[in-house]
């Protein structure tokens, strides 16, 4: 699907950090392939975000959609699911909030998109001196040398290597991010989207990959290209993974491949 007939959304999810998010925005504005739109997902956020995204989409050169509610605690699912309702896109293209896109990230997604299908990508992790020195100076991605030993293949852009890898890197299918995920509105639709009964961090991601995969859509990896930048910050609570686990569990064991508490209610 190299000829684009198809409309592109970069959905990025966020909470109170409007300074990575204003670098990942400028990102998807240096894209060697701009997204019809950029819909923003906002777990209920203060002011700060709410100001910066204003001034943001006054100067962006693509359409920026702020979807939000209340701070009611930790509702990623939920916000995700309305971000996507509200997305004029066919393609949606996930990340959050504190990565910075490579140049060719849309692009090399659009090269690995195909109908029933949907799309890992992958991340260079960095260290918190490296995301110091990029808030000081604004510039990014940082140098090759300067990437985590054991993420500098992230960073390594191939051709040759993302068609040879696409369906044969990572065939477990919660094998993922959220931070880096591409699927059609479509196949979102068909499994209802995230489900919203898990509402703490962990696992949402792999809980509906594999309703994708139940409900017969392929997963593919993007590697050698298509990466995101992660910027170090310290790592949530996991206090509630071993019950998002449990969700996980009754999906793989019941080959269920829709939720019920999920998007249909927003559309």
């Amino acid at each position: 699907m190299r000829n684009r007939d198809f409309k592109v959304s970069i959905l990025v999810s966020t909470y109170n950090w409007p300074e990575a998010l204003e670098l990942s925005i400028k990102s998807m504005w240096r894209q060697t392939v701009l997204p019809n739109e950029i819909v923003i997902a906002d777990d209920g956020s203060d002011e700060k975000t709410k100001e910066l995204i204003t001034r943001l989409q006054k100067e962006s050169c693509v359409p920026i959609v702020h979807v939000w509610h209340p701070d009611e605690g930790f509702r990623r699912t939920e916000i995700l699911n309305k971000a996507i309702a509200k997305a004029k896109g066919d393609y949606i293209l996930q990340v959050d909030g504190d990565v910075i896109l490579a140049r060719h990230f849309v692009s090399d997604h659009i090269e690995l998109a195909e109908k029933n299908h949907f799309v890992c990508g992958s991340r260079v992790k960095l260290q918190e001196p490296i995301t110091r020195k990029i808030f000081a100076s604004g510039k990014f991605p940082p140098h090759f040398w300067e990437m985590p030993l054991g993420f500098m293949a992230n960073s390594f852009r191939s051709r040759l290597l993302r068609r040879y890898m696409a369906k044969r890197y990572a065939r477990e299918i919660d094998h993922l991010r959220g931070c880096n995920m591409a699927f059609w509105k479509e196949d979102v639709i068909k499994v209802n989207g995230y489900n919203e009964d898990l509402q703490q961090w962990g696992h949402e991601d792999g809980e509906f990959a594999y309703r994708l995969h139940f409900a017969g859509v392929e997963k593919k990896a993007l590697k050698g290209g298509g990466c995101v930048y992660h910027l170090y910050h310290p790592e949530v609570s996991k206090s509630n993974e071993g019950r998002h686990l449990e969700e996980l569990e009754k999906v793989k064991s019941g080959k269920l491949n829709r939720c019920n508490n999920g998007i249909d209610k927003y559309l």
